[in-house]
């Protein structure tokens, strides 16, 4: 409890006693007997739940927990797709440079002259060619 906390506590507390002080005596001892009966009632939460609790962290099912260990799914559900689609991506862009590649081989391969790839014409052949 941080000093802010300590503080409101103590207010609260000052509050209530000034309250108190002004209950009739009978009114005051059918409280407290309705309190020391409301304790003896009182089940501790470990034994009530039967539930396994994690060592500091509280029991299986508390809801925060819950919630946290379901974002951390989604999470790791969200970045698999990113990965996936980064390494589809990457995979495509190396398929269009090895199609750009085994044109380039075609074409220094081919019984063409030297010439011909210095003509203009040929290369707007080949810029119009590939635009289509």
């Amino acid at each position: 409890m941080n000093n802010r906390e300590a503080e409101f506590a103590r207010k609260i507390t000052r509050h209530l006693d000034q309250a108190a002080a002004d209950i009739r005596p009978g009114t005051l001892y059918r409280l407290k007997q309705a309190r020391a009966a409301a304790m003896a009632n009182l089940v501790p939460a470990s034994s009530a739940t039967g539930e396994l609790a994690a060592a500091g962290v509280g029991s299986v099912s508390d809801g925060p927990s819950y919630f946290r260990s379901a974002a951390v799914r989604w999470l790791g559900v969200v970045l698999l797709v990113a990965v996936a689609g980064f390494g589809y991506q990457q995979w495509r862009s190396m398929q269009q440079v090895y199609e750009f590649e085994d044109l380039d081989l075609h074409l220094l391969a081919s019984d063409l002259p030297i010439d011909a790839y210095l003509d203009r014409g040929f290369q707007n052949w080949l810029r119009n060619g590939f635009e289509r």
